[in-house]
């Protein structure tokens, strides 16, 4: 049916099914800032403006639009009036998003501008904060923790009103310590006056795009580090400019689909596919025997990959409820569906582990029996790895403690829930190569691995990474690049293969589940002398990222206290539950959700004051890393020191910030006036991570000059939303003297971009940084020698001549020490063109023998009702150490962003399954993601120290505020009501029971007395 509608103040005719829904009708369209990220229309990614009312366009049927009015982004701003490319103006709400840093990934922002337009037409551009939080609470982000879109929105207000705003870094630094609006202020209209002034005030407000600051002298001088450079990406993300995987067209693209088990072991004894092969339109159906069986690994990991290779594009065994049986490509995603259910397949089930308490016991069903897959630890345990390391002889330092602890905790599986789903989209060049374009944190990683999958050479094949919508380290994984290729090989068509949001919970991957019980020797005069930690880790189905993640806990986790004995042993198991992978942290949050619970219940018990009892054992600068020689990613370790660390600083500033000393071992702070239900609690946690993995990462840059002095930086390095293509371009403008807007900056495609091993393990900007650097330094020394030639014949014979070592590059050109120079483009014009014609250009790579640590101090706050076990978090503030802060506003973002992931993690969030292996919560909604109207107040403070390996002293910062907030979280509840939780995550009938529990033990105590 044709249907006839205004869309952005223009009138259209489309054609549409008239089951389609209005989201697939646009994006058939060619209308892309709308996305698909759910189906059911909880996560808000597809809104547009309907009639001048949000709508999410998943749920409705393109039929409803017939003689409507229909907005998108791409009606915002100046988009009607579309001169040159990118010379259209912005609506203020996308110059604020751009300003305050509101964008990461950018999947969310379309909506999320759509939504805060209707709010500011409906409140005159005086919108409260809380009426900002409500409008944007339809629209999910897993980026940001929404402090930063919220701050756009109120920015955004403050302009169009005609007030002054201040610039983003107008701040104080720290010792000024920030202030906090009340939850209660929210819900307050502030005159412009005040909203203007919380623009210029203090950081730490939730309108301050600044993060608080301690600045490390080092970088005082420096022109672009350190300062907050909007993203290279954020214009075309804020304009919903085609950016993503799936934001292509391509004649006679084909749509995949993938027929899943319902079964969480079987079998697979016969499919007949002839019904759905015979099905017009469908172009291919693929089964196990149609493809070639090659083991391999899905974790994109480093050659060799050291986990077990023990996955197959299409087996005759299925091991999870979501495990793939069949695929499928046809003309339309309807006919593909259709042809999924005329497969017929008879199982054979088999007995099913879904509890890793059990896979190792005598007896129990063995998932991986088939003698193709390899580097499997012990196939008849269904061990698929292990890891052991001790550091000098627990044995030794327990026979020294005065009082040993001992305790088991359990750390839930999680899903990384990035907002764009997998997907990939395949097709034949011009030249018969395979060309992937895919949603991936690590392009050349699937390119070697897909290869032998494939049966192509590398050189056959070119991965294309396009902006990703959320990643997480859930794309760090191969996951369904293999079938998609397979479908185009067989079709020789373009295929687009995309999972459903269900498909993302359970046939994706997820945080390893963990069971960690945690043995520490203290003495008397409060050191740990002995901590001993034994991991039962439950890999799922498939042993992707099974050995690393385990190690990570160990050898993050017991670092941070530096006792001279140290034990970790971990069984890596495999069960019938969907794969686990990696997710952000990568292992180390499991970790310190015990290790930080126990050292908890050690101050409390022997008396300790719990900050000090932390420093005094905590790791220093000068130490040696404990676990440095005893473990380093499977391979050999070797000694590694700690050259900063600012921890101390940061459990110091931390406290001040949240009234440490007004609020714990306080009984009036306690207590809510008139309320004896509820109880404050606060918590804190200080933990460690990592930054690379040391001798084994490798990154590399490519930078070049064109003719009008710009540069082109071409960097292997994977962008997911964290500002890594931003922050490496800020560092190579400091070395070249210009500013990032004079860089086209480019990532990760295998054909151009120099390799990198991708976005993981919180390396980017230490690695690939560092990289950048080198190729701006050899850059900048051509550029030297150009310039020194050329001030020097324009001097004459009679001046004395000025050497390259002599020049400083800034401000876009080159000076001589008696203030002569020459332009950038004048040096680019001259090299080219002009004089000893050559291209000023080099590559650089760097692999680093160090693996610095950043260290963080998590503190929370909580209001807890004691008759329903219901958790209010109040405030999170996280004091950080991460080096110099290349990109404070950036780098802010990432803290608040994984912040908000860990506090779901610790309090809401968990994947439940039932007693066949089946996902009960594979949605928003039942997988509780929190809302923008659902946040506490947050700070996040930089404590600045200088790492001396790191590029302008940089250390890592994405992964370290996963670590923290869960068990300062459960130190909180501690602290408020006295109950130890020790399984995640806190939810309020876990709470409750924890508490009637103890009632009834106090009762029973009283009646034997």
């Amino acid at each position: 049916m044709k249907l006839n509608f205004m869309l952005n103040g223009e009138a259209v005719s489309f054609e549409a099914a008239p089951n389609e829904t209005f989201l697939a009708m646009l994006r058939r369209n060619g209308v892309f800032g709308v996305k698909h990220g759910c189906e059911t229309g909880e996560c808000g990614a597809c809104l547009v403006l309907l009639d001048g009312t949000p709508v999410n366009t998943c749920i409705m049927l393109a039929a409803q639009v017939e003689g409507r009015s229909v907005v998108t982004i791409e009606g915002v701003g100046g988009a009607q009036e579309r001169g040159w490319r990118g010379t259209e103006p912005l609506h203020a709400l996308q110059t604020a998003f751009i300003e305050t840093g509101a964008i990461q990934c950018g999947y969310c922002t379309p909506a999320m501008i759509l939504a805060a337009k209707v709010l500011l037409e409906q409140t005159n551009n005086r919108p409260t904060e809380a009426q900002v939080r409500e409008a944007l609470a339809g629209v999910l982000c897993r980026c940001t923790g929404y402090l930063k879109p919220v701050e756009a929105v109120l920015r955004a207000a403050a302009v169009l009103r005609g007030d002054a705003v201040a610039p983003i870094d107008s701040r104080p630094d720290m010792p000024v310590l920030p202030k906090f609006f009340s939850r209660e202020a929210r819900s307050e209209e502030m005159p412009p006056s005040e909203i203007t002034s919380t623009l210029q005030g203090p950081p730490g407000v939730v309108t301050r795009a600044m993060p608080t600051m301690v600045v490390a002298p080092e970088v005082d001088t420096l022109q672009q580090v350190g300062k907050p450079a909007a993203k290279v990406d954020a214009r075309k993300l804020v304009q919903g400019n085609p950016a993503f995987t799936d934001d292509i067209e391509l004649r006679g693209m084909l749509v995949g689909k993938l027929l899943l088990s319902p079964h969480a072991h079987a079998l697979i004894k016969r499919i007949d596919t002839s019904r759905a092969r015979a099905l017009p339109g469908v172009h291919a159906v693929l089964m196990h025997e149609d493809i070639p069986r090659v083991a391999y690994t899905t974790a994109g990991q480093s050659d060799p990959e050291p986990g077990p290779h023990d996955s197959y594009s299409l087996d005759y065994k299925v091991r999870f409820v979501g495990d793939r049986v069949a695929a499928v490509a046809a003309e339309t995603e309807e006919i593909a569906l259709r042809a999924l259910e005329l497969i017929e397949v008879e199982y054979e089930l088999l007995p099913a582990i879904f509890d890793p308490r059990e896979s190792m016991q005598p007896g129990a069903p063995i998932l991986h029996d088939e003698p193709e897959s390899f580097k499997i630890e012990d196939r008849d345990r269904n061990l698929a790895a292990i890891v052991d390391w001790e550091v000098g002889s627990v044995a030794e330092g327990f026979a020294q403690a005065d009082r040993i602890f001992e305790a088991t905790y359990y750390s839930p599986k999680v899903q990384q829930t990035p907002l764009e789903p997998h997907v990939v989209v395949t097709w034949w060049d011009e030249d018969d190569r395979l060309v992937i374009r895919t949603s991936t944190q690590v392009p050349f990683h699937v390119r070697r691995i897909l290869a032998p999958v494939l049966g192509l050479p590398e050189k056959r094949i070119r991965v294309i990474k396009p902006r990703i919508g959320g990643g997480f380290g859930v794309k760090q994984e191969v996951l369904i690049e293999d079938i998609c290729a397979h479908l185009t090989i067989v079709t020789g068509r373009p295929v687009s293969l995309e999972y459903t949001r269900a498909e993302e919970f359970y046939a994706s991957r997820s945080r390893h589940p963990m069971y960690l019980t945690l043995r520490t020797g203290v003495t008397n005069d409060g050191r740990i002398v002995a901590n001993e930690l034994y991991a039962l880790s439950d890999t799922g189905a498939n042993g992707s990222h099974a050995m690393t993640v385990a190690g990570n806990t160990g050898h993050k986790g017991m670092a941070l206290y530096n006792a001279p004995h140290i034990k970790f042993h971990a069984d890596i198991v495999y069960t019938n539950t969907p794969p686990s992978g990696a997710y952000r942290g990568y292992g180390v949050p499991q970790g310190f959700w015990a290790v930080e619970q126990q050292i908890e219940w050690i101050v409390r018990e022997m008396g300790f004051d719990p900050l000090e009892f932390r420093l005094k054992n905590a790791i220093k600068s000068g130490d040696e890393h404990p676990v440095s020689k005893a473990w380093s990613e499977g391979r050999e370790g070797a000694p590694e020191y700690i050259e900063s660390c600012g921890l101390p600083e940061c459990v110091e500033q931390g406290a001040a910030v949240i009234g440490w000393a007004d609020k714990y071992n306080n009984p009036d702070w306690h207590t809510v006036s008139g309320q004896p239900h509820l109880r404050r609690g606060i918590g804190v946690a200080t933990v460690m991570q990592g930054t690379a993995i040391p001798r084994l990462d490798m990154g590399a840059a490519s930078i070049k000059i064109n003719d009008d002095g710009s540069f082109n930086l071409l960097v292997g390095a994977t962008d997911l939303g964290t500002g890594s293509d931003t922050v490496l371009t800020q560092m190579a403008a400091e070395v070249l003297g210009c500013g990032p807007e004079d860089f086209i900056t480019y990532s990760s495609d295998t054909d151009f971009t120099p390799f990198d091993k991708g976005a993981y393990a919180s390396s980017t900007t230490y690695i690939s940084g560092r990289a950048a650097v080198l190729a701006a330094e050899k850059v900048a020394a051509q550029m030297r020698e150009v310039a020194a030639r050329m001030l020097n014949e324009a001097a004459g014979n009679g001046a004395a001549p000025v050497q390259p070592d002599q020049i400083v590059l800034r401000d876009r050109a080159a000076y001589a020490p008696d203030g002569r120079s020459v332009t950038h483009r004048e040096i680019a014009l001259n090299s080219l063109h002009h004089e000893s014609q050559h291209q000023i250009m080099a590559t650089a790579s760097y692999v680093s023998p160090d693996s610095p640590p950043p260290f963080a101090a998590q503190y929370v706050t909580i209001t807890l009702d004691t008759e329903t076990g219901q958790i209010t978090v109040d405030e999170m503030i996280m004091a950080v150490d991460s080096g110099v802060i290349i990109n404070p506003v950036t780098a802010s973002g990432q803290i608040e962003g994984g912040m908000v992931q860990a506090l779901g993690y610790g309090q809401c969030e968990e994947m439940a399954f039932d007693a066949q292996g089946r996902m009960l919560n594979p949605r928003f909604g039942p997988y509780k993601i929190y809302r923008a109207d659902e946040m506490p107040e947050m700070g996040v403070i930089f404590v600045q120290t200088y790492e001396p390996t790191g590029p302008f002293g940089a250390k890592a910062v994405a992964e370290i505020p996963l670590d923290g907030v869960g068990p300062a979280l459960v130190n909180a509840v501690y602290d408020a009501v006295g109950v130890r939780i020790t399984d995640g995550p806190l939810l309020p009938e876990k709470v409750w029971r924890a508490l009637r529990d103890r009632q009834a033990a106090q009762a029973g105590e009283g009646e034997s007395a």
